[in-house]
């Protein structure tokens, strides 16, 4: 079905659908065409990770325990 037809329908359709339920497709319409409009609007500043926030704290301790977990990492 091609747009033109399945404009077609849908005039058809809201022919037989009562005033009070004209308003919920009216308000989904209206909600449909905002989402729309701010998706093309929004740009997406995805930027993929690199790894260095974790590299800056690799090599460090911070705690006194180490020598208790270098202990339990050698037992298993």
């Amino acid at each position: 079905m091609n747009s033109l037809e399945l404009r077609q329908k849908i005039e058809q359709n809201l022919l037989t659908i009562s005033p009070e339920n004209l308003k919920f497709i009216d308000e989904f319409v209206e909600f449909i065409k905002y989402k729309q409009e701010t998706s093309l609007s929004e740009k997406t500043n995805y930027k993929p990770a690199s790894g260095c926030s974790i590299l800056r704290h690799a090599g460090t301790w911070v705690g006194d325990d180490l020598e208790e977990c270098l202990k339990l990492v050698s037992q298993n």
